[in-house]
This record gives structure tokens, sequence and C-alpha cells, in this order.
């Protein structure tokens, strides 16, 4: 029963998760409230985890559930509830295409799916900033309103740190991007096991 319930959960996210990876996030989100499968923290730890390994993000996530859910058949079966709407998708997607692919309304369908995919990104983005920088746990921009909680500091920093740093690459030419991402995940890590 486990198998067909994280298909079928996992299908949902990908079929309505227009927009790539981090837009799975909200329906992940949902889903660890609906499911119990795994807490706000552990998606967060997830997505990190999703970004820095090889392979689309939502597909890491959801093979990360499955596994921890229900080992490594569970892990494909999510996988593969996520990327079965896809595969759908792109089949009937091709064909409508190739007929009335210099229709006005499939252009203007497809112009008007930009928004929605930028703000389900833009959620995604909110969310993980906000935990990262404050362990804030919260649903809604509304529950911001009247929020007593505390800032972490050092995330800001590390934050302010890198930001500085990533312009600092950009404008010259003599570091190379992978070894600023490793130093980048270097003091990540230290930050990590110090506490902070």
């Amino acid at each position: 029963m486990i198998y067909l319930q994280l298909f079928f959960e996992f299908f949902k996210v990908g079929l309505f998760a227009v927009g790539g990876g981090m837009a799975t996030f909200p329906f992940l989100t949902d889903l660890a409230d609906k499911t119990g499968w795994y807490t706000q923290q552990q998606l967060i730890d997830m997505i990190a985890i999703a970004e820095s390994t090889p392979g689309p993000i939502g597909v890491n996530t959801a093979t990360y559930v499955g596994f921890a859910t229900a080992g490594l058949p569970g892990a494909l079966i999510a996988s593969l509830g996520l990327i079965t709407p896809s595969v759908i998708i792109i089949l009937i997607i091709a064909r409508v295409l190739a007929r009335f692919k210099d229709s006005k309304l499939v252009q203007d369908v497809f112009y008007g799916l930009r928004p929605a995919s930028t703000g389900l990104i833009a959620a995604a983005g909110f969310s993980v900033v906000l935990v990262a920088l404050t362990g804030a746990q919260v649903d809604s921009l509304w529950e911001l309103v009247g929020w007593q909680g505390t800032v972490h500091w050092p995330s800001i920093l590390l934050a302010a740190v890198l930001l500085v740093l990533t312009r600092k690459v950009k404008q010259t030419k003599d570091l190379h991007p992978v070894v600023f991402i490793a130093l980048s995940a270097v003091v990540g890590i230290v930050f990590g096991f110090a506490g902070v």
C-alpha cells in the first residue's frame, strides 16, 4: 500500500509542479504535513542534498523520500511517480505542437505558464531563505505578521560573505567557479560542524 501511495503522491507533485525542481518545493511542503513522511527541516536538508548531487532536484528529492519511506523499491516508485506525468505530457504536447505550433492560442498558453512557474519558484526560494536565516517555518507570508522569532546572524553573515565573493569571482578570472563552489561547501561544512 505504501508503494501505491508513494507513486500517487509523487505523481500529483509531478503533474502540478510546472517550472522545474524548485517548483516542487511547495507541494513537498504540503506532502510533509499531509503524510508525516518527513519534517520541514528534513525537507530543507533534502533540497540541499538534491541541489548538490547530479540530476534534477525534484527527482533527487523524490528518490530521497521514497528511500527513507520504503527503501530501494520506494525510491524507484517515488521517482517513477514524479516523472510519469512529465513523460505523458511531453508525448501529448509533442503531438499537438507538431500540428498547432504556429497557433496563437498555443503560444499564449505557454506564455501564461511563465508567471505560474515563476511564482512557484519564488515561493520555494522564500521558504528556503526564511528557514535558513531565521529557523522559522511558516506556511504563508501572513504568519510573519507579528513574528517574534530570532534571526540567525551567522547564516546572514555567511550569505553576505558568499555574495561578496560571488561578485568578486565574476569580476576576475583568477578563481575557477568550481574552486569557488568547493570553498563555499567547505565554509558551509565548517559552519555546520561548529554548530553555528
